[in-house]
């Protein structure tokens, strides 16, 4: 009765953890789309509201759906309460420490980051122009991101569940 109990909780969880990477190949190209849709409200709060940056970096985060609008909250706030550092520093430093809790992986964030060093600091034509090459840059990474969903994502589902059997029938 205790291997059957333990036969199947190491189903469930081999099943979890398939389904968990899954979503993650799910996620990434969602959260890549609320990026690129964060970064067009950014673009016309720049072009058209002329609107202070921290409070153009807080409109976004009303915006999109966590975990992305949590990046963008972050970085409002420390744009608020940090005195005398540049907007490129608390830009990366705020995605350096937030990235971890996205989908997304490197490319997308050294897009970000790129964006980040000319935010603030130049003019708005010269904003716009790098704002539109970040998103045209995370396109191309929602590409690339759907791409691996498609490919992967049922194969994680597969494994997780595969592997788990395995460990049971090695139990048994």
């Amino acid at each position: 009765m205790i291997k059957f109990a333990g036969a199947l909780l190491v189903l469930f969880a081999g099943t979890m953890i398939g389904y968990l990477q899954a979503a993650r190949f799910a996620a990434r190209p969602r959260q890549i789309r609320q990026l690129m849709h964060a970064l067009q409200r950014l673009e016309t709060e720049i072009q058209y509201g002329q609107t202070p940056l921290p409070e153009a970096i807080a409109r976004l985060a009303a915006v999109v759906l966590p975990p992305v609008s949590m990046l963008f909250s972050d970085i409002s706030k420390e744009l608020v309460k940090s005195a005398g550092i540049t907007v490129r520093e608390c830009w990366e430093r705020t995605l350096r420490e937030g990235w971890s809790t996205t989908a997304m992986k490197k490319p997308e964030q050294e897009a970000m980051l790129r964006l980040g060093s000319t935010l603030g600091g130049s003019g708005r034509e010269d904003q716009i122009k790098h704002i539109k090459l970040a998103m045209f840059q995370l396109q191309a990474e929602e590409t690339s991101a759907r791409d691996e969903q498609q490919r992967y994502e049922k194969m994680s589902r597969s494994l997780g569940v595969l592997g788990a059997a395995l460990v049971v029938i090695l139990m048994l």
